[in-house]
Order: C-alpha cells, then structure tokens, then sequence
C-alpha cells in the first residue's frame, strides 16, 4: 500500500492541491490496440487525453511514418512478406522499404525477437488488420476528430534516431517539420510538444530549424548526465520546455529503501528552472516495482510532474480523479 512510502500527514493534504496534469496517450491507446495504427489513435482520442503521442521515422523515399524502432520486424509481418530484405544484422529497417512497401504489411502486437508477445495479455485476435500509417494520415485523423467533436486533444511526436537517419543520408527533423506545418502544427497556439532524445538535434531544432513550439527533452541511460548539474539543467531550460525521464528516474532510491517517497535531486531544480516533467511510461500491465496504478500515480502527484505518459489512459484519468 501507498502509505509504504508515504507519511500520513502527506496523505491528508493531497485533497488541498489541484491536481493539473498532462495525461499523454503512448503510442495510442497501445494498452487495447496495436500501438502506432491509426485504430489505437482513434481509440485514444475517444479515451479524451491531453495529447497523443506519435513516433516518427521515414521510409526509403523520405514519407514520415508512425513507428516507435527504426526496423520493422518486432511489430509487424515483414519477415514473412520480404525474407530477404534484413540487413547483416537480421533486421528490416524502415529505411530500405517504401511507403508502398510498407502499407502491405500487418502490424501486430509488439513481439520479442523470438515471436513471443511482450505484454501477453494485450490484443489477440488475428483477424483485423491493421496497417503502418504516415505521420500525415495520424495528423488529419486527431485533426478531423477534434474539429468534429469540438476537441483540442493535442500531438506529442518524436523525432525517432535523427543521427542515424542522417548517416542514411535523410533529414528527418526537416520533413516531419514540413509535415507538422502542412496540418497547421507550427502556428503560435499549436496544439503540440515536440520530443526528441538527441540533445544536438534538439538545439538544431530551435537554432537552425527555427521550430518554435514545446519542446521535450527525453532523457535514457545514454544521455542522464544532462540531469547531473543545475548548470547542465539551466542550459536545457535555454533550450526546452521540459523533460522526459523515465518513471524510475524520478524517485530517490536511497529514501524509497527507507519506505520514503522523495524526488531526486535534479526533479526540484527542473521545477525551480521552469521546465514541465512528463515522465514515461506508465501502464496498467508493468508497474513500477512495489506500486499499484493509484499509488504511482498519487507518487506522480506528490512528487508534483506535470503529466505522464501511459498505454492505459482510462484507468490512469480514473486514478487522478480520486484524488481531485
């Protein structure tokens, strides 16, 4: 139970705060749906989230499409529609296929390399087919669904791996910029965060881009040293609206062996430093070690983020109203 880590006098005052909050739909509503189709982002924006979330890559000839990984074949059947088109290292890049190519696939559950489903319990059936869609197609669907239902549910993309895609000689920040742009999503009141992991493209972005909107730094194991002085995080605040650290980035874990819920040191100077903290990912079916759905989330509230991104946006709304 929550009060494990959470003082009782803690407990009492959360009905005192408004609780604002961010909920971001993760790839989708990729807890019922194959995560990234445009059937998982028509369910999504009937769940009401604040944003849904879309990762981009691009094809062989340079369309943006919504896809978490660069390669294809832990999400779809491209093994068996075009065995002979994995590179040296067994997998098919996104990369070497066209749009054409790619709009025969089937996209499935996310399976590991071994073809076993990874969240065993998420959408089974076989006979619905679902496709890869384009970053386009995603944005005239919440486009078209907002202007119909008289809704604001706004765009959380990411720009997937743009060092590696530029090695393959493509500019993925340029196109989907260009698309973003074509669908009225780089005006001043866009309804849009933009995210990426590649602190370099994020700079170049603001400087060289002229991308003017939200912008989320994420933060991995590969770059947490951009979390690891105040200076380092006032010269992210120059640059970006906020952050994306993973949920167990946020918790001192010294204190939480102690049955404390503290932030981490760098969580307080974010906040001081003005920067939103939309922490991922949050989801009904793998929890943070020790914690139920309502506990992380009023751990979410205590530690005082602005929004979280999930797989399961309804059981997480229902979680934030309990304690509204």
């Amino acid at each position: 139970m929550l009060s494990r880590y959470i003082p009782i006098l803690i407990l009492a005052t959360l009905s005192k705060h408004v609780f604002a909050f961010d909920v971001i739909a993760h790839r989708g509503a990729s807890g019922y749906l194959p995560e990234h189709t445009l059937a998982a982002t028509t369910l999504a924006h009937a769940q009401l989230p604040a944003y849904i979330e879309q990762d981009v890559v691009l094809t062989k000839d340079n369309i943006a499409v919504v896809l978490h990984d660069i390669h294809l074949d832990t999400v779809t059947d491209v093994a068996e529609k075009f065995p002979e088109r994995a590179r040296k290292d067994g997998r098919y890049y996104v990369i070497d296929f066209t749009l054409a190519e790619i709009k025969t696939l089937v996209v499935h559950e996310r399976t590991t390399q071994a073809g076993e489903q990874v969240f065993p319990k998420r959408y089974q059936g076989s006979q619905a087919q679902f496709s890869i869609a384009t970053l386009a197609e995603h944005l005239e669907l919440i486009t078209q669904l907002n202007r119909q239902l008289g809704a604001s549910i706004g765009v959380y993309p990411e720009i997937k791996a743009p060092a590696w895609h530029r090695k393959q000689g493509k500019d993925i920040s340029a196109i989907a910029l260009g698309v973003l742009e074509t669908y009225g999503y780089l005006k001043k009141d866009s309804q849009i965060i933009l995210q990426c992991f590649d602190f370099k493209e994020i700079t170049r972005l603001r400087d060289e881009l002229g991308y003017k909107g939200q912008l989320v730094q994420l933060i991995g194991s590969n770059n947490s040293h951009l979390l690891d002085t105040t200076s380092s995080i006032k010269e992210l605040a120059t640059v970006v609206n906020g952050i994306g650290p993973s949920f167990n980035q946020l918790l001192d874990k010294a204190a939480l062996s102690k049955g404390q819920l503290k932030p981490q040191t760098w969580v307080t100077q974010a906040q001081h430093a003005g920067l939103l903290i939309h922490p991922y990912t949050l989801r009904a079916d793998q929890l943070p070690p020790g914690m139920t759905l309502n506990e992380a989330v009023t751990a979410l509230h205590i530690l005082d983020v602005d929004g979280v991104f999930t797989d399961h946006v309804p059981p997480v709304k229902t979680a934030i109203n309990q304690l509204r």
